[in-house]
């Protein structure tokens, strides 16, 4: 299926310059991301690291990487030198692992940290806990640069609830905006994929992850 090209012109006006469009082309070929480069889009988001590396590789290099997935923290080392945010820190022993590579690659690494909003067991995050510790010990890692939030509402119908999860982590987000600190910037509020952009928006975010809507279904990884 080609790159639905009519949704990203769609979405992009929808969005305007508030809100950032991180394309999700995760399975999808280097051709149909080049085709969204070719329009202008320039932030893509892939969740497995052979993957995004082998990408990289293939395409231009001013494209800004967004790492989406559930980050393992011996695959730090492979994207540390490119990646331009990794949306989903979701513990501290993965921080420091960033903190580790960053410092051996002479980088300083742009993360968002991952807060546990939805119900569902299987979503990864931080609670509230973790998420003050971490506000409290910036400091310890130098290579990092703390940019925002991150967080994915339960997959449910109940419009209801997600706007409710969405409205949580929104007050986490002005919460520990209002901090801002050395390497401790809260700027970014990515929330929102294609199913629910729309409502994210509403409750706040600044930055969506959209890629069904844009490249179809994926194709899913055997």
């Amino acid at each position: 299926m080609p790159v639905n090209t009519e949704k990203w012109k769609q979405i992009t006006e929808e969005l305007g310059s508030r809100v950032t469009l991180v394309a999700v082309s995760k399975t999808k070929p280097v051709e149909d991301i080049q085709d969204l480069y070719n329009l202008g889009q320039r932030d893509f988001g892939e969740n497995y690291v052979q993957e995004l590396v082998g990408k990289q590789a293939l395409l231009p290099h001013d494209i800004r990487w967004h790492f989406i997935g559930h980050l393992q923290s011996n695959k730090v080392k492979d994207i540390v030198s490119f990646v331009h945010l990794i949306q989903g820190v979701d513990s501290i022993k993965l921080l420091k692992e960033v903190q580790k590579q960053a410092a051996k690659a002479g980088k300083v690494v742009s993360v968002l940290l991952q807060v546990h909003i939805a119900q569902e067991e299987t979503k990864f995050g931080l609670d509230n806990e973790e998420l003050a510790e971490m506000s409290q010990r910036y400091s310890e890692f130098p290579a990092v640069r703390f940019k925002g939030l991150m967080g994915m509402a339960s997959n449910t119908p109940d419009s209801q609830k997600v706007e409710q999860e969405f409205s949580r982590l929104k007050s986490l987000f002005d919460l520990y905006a209002s901090s801002a600190k050395d390497n401790w910037q809260i700027t970014h509020l990515s929330m929102g994929m294609s199913g629910d952009y729309q409502t994210a928006i509403k409750q706040g975010s600044n930055m969506v992850r959209i890629g069904s809507l844009l490249f179809g279904e994926r194709n899913y990884l055997k």
